[in-house]
């Protein structure tokens, strides 16, 4: 007995891939590589006082996983936002931008 609803089913059109939102990126100080494939990156931004307007400086500290173990103390070095990896690791290392002897 067949009913009137039996046309078969269009198999669902494939989606176009969901767009990724841009990642921020800083670039600081590595001021320790002690620990294994985690360094810590100073990041210093300079603000206004919003009563005195007098340019503030503000640091704060990322930690960033480092793969290769590639950056040392005293290096420049550009870091990406990225999925958590630990409890405080939430960005990764993307280059040395300027090694602490100057070479690039």
């Amino acid at each position: 007995m067949a009913t009137e609803n039996t046309a078969p089913v269009a198999a669902a059109a494939p989606e176009a891939p969901a767009q990724r939102g841009s990642r921020q990126e800083k670039i600081g100080l590595v001021t320790s590589a002690k620990m294994a494939k985690t360094i810590v990156v100073k990041v210093t931004r300079l603000s206004r006082h919003r009563l005195y307007g007098r340019v503030v400086r503000s640091t704060k500290k990322f930690y960033a996983h480092d793969e290769t173990r590639q950056a040392k103390v005293g290096d420049r070095v550009r870091i990406m936002e990225t999925r958590p990896l630990s409890k405080l690791k939430r960005w990764r290392l993307v280059e040395v931008l300027v090694h602490r002897d100057g070479a690039k």
